[in-house]
């Protein structure tokens, strides 16, 4: 189904043989594993930028950083290799008006793990990245995994600008009422549990987990005046006991090698009988429905993020539909670079 991919220029194949200056746009996470990976492949970028306003005066990876502007007014043509993400509107619209000038190209590195998915890793999971399109439930979804998984091959972004899908309208998938049972796994600061109510109109009762600190502090805040919730601070995982946690970062925190020991627990552990869960774990999600495999043959309806690593674009959706098989399971992914905030829908 996919095996033409690897016959197709990657976006790290573009990046080494464009003809232009290379130049790395950001100074996070994602920009220093894109520079790991250009070390492997034996690539150096010529310029470092960021967006006017976060330049400053610093340097990144041994590179000056400069602002955009000042790029585009001393070199009249270069490669963008495009290394943060982000869900605005300004700033999606900013990064489409380079593509009118430039070349822009988006390597994709996981927000967590080390794995590439580039296509010596496509090639090791093929079988497995078949096996997932075959379970996906209409052709959206099944557009959508095709053009997410062909983005991350080659960096093109009008992939992911093709395939948005408004979460209002994925969520309307679900049949949600204000009837739900609601488990919130990664529930921040209450901004999902607002989603929920806002769709719906009420809820017959939420538990909300957030290992996460001074998160689960704005939590226990927003909800202080709500009925019938249960706020747990703890890590969601396949068992429990306790796990260190790099907490204090909001969106950014997860599970380390070191730091804070928390409680973790599993869904099954919870034993309730959920009608609805929402899971975005920064990762764990697969540790999660291993602890949920008894939750799940009652087939409450999920929304699961499939972004964070490089292999939960298809290996979630076979993990569900190994634990039951009864699931109807669709993809969609909501306006954001890079494919973040794509998420499997199931009922």
């Amino acid at each position: 189904m996919f095996s033409y991919l690897l016959d197709v220029e990657s976006s790290w194949e573009k990046i080494k043989n464009s003809p232009y200056p290379v130049a790395v746009y950001g100074t996070g996470n994602g920009a220093d594993k894109v520079f790991t990976e250009f070390e492997h492949l034996g690539i150096t970028p010529q310029f470092v930028v960021a967006s006017d306003g976060f330049a400053r005066d610093r340097t990144f990876h041994g590179y000056k950083v400069l602002p955009l502007s000042e790029l585009q007014r001393k070199v009249t043509d270069f490669t963008v290799a495009l290394c943060f993400a982000n869900g605005r509107e300004d700033v999606i619209d900013n990064i489409k008006k380079l593509s009118e000038r430039h070349s822009v190209i988006m390597p994709s590195v996981p927000v967590y793990g080390d794995e590439i998915f580039n296509k010596d890793y496509f090639e090791s999971h093929l079988n497995e990245i078949n096996s997932a399109y075959k379970c996906l439930a209409d052709e959206k979804s099944k557009e959508v995994f095709k053009s997410i998984i062909e983005f991350q091959i080659t960096g093109d972004l009008n992939l992911l600008f093709d395939c948005e899908t408004d979460k209002e309208e994925s969520l309307s998938l679900l049949g949600l009422t204000e009837n739900e049972t609601y488990l919130d796994l990664g529930a921040y600061r209450g901004d999902t549990i607002d989603e929920l109510v806002k769709f719906t109109g009420g809820y017959a009762k939420i538990t909300a987990v957030e290992p996460d600190g001074r998160s689960f502090k704005k939590l226990c805040r927003h909800s202080e005046n709500m009925k019938n919730i249960s706020l747990i601070n703890a890590v969601v995982s396949d068992k429990c006991g306790t796990y260190f946690f790099g907490g204090n970062k909001g969106r950014g925190s997860s599970i380390k090698t070191c730091g804070d020991e928390i409680p973790s627990i599993t869904v099954d552990s919870l034993q309730t009988n959920f009608t609805y869960i929402k899971a975005d774990t920064e990762g764990a999600e697969m540790q999660m429905l291993n602890g949920a495999i008894n939750t799940l043959q009652s087939k409450p309806k999920l929304n699961i993020a499939a972004y964070h690593r490089s292999e939960d674009i298809f290996a979630l959706v076979n993990k569900i539909h190994e634990i039951n098989p009864e699931y109807e399971i669709y993809l969609r992914h909501h306006r954001h670079i890079s494919f973040w905030d794509t998420n499997l829908y199931c009922k």
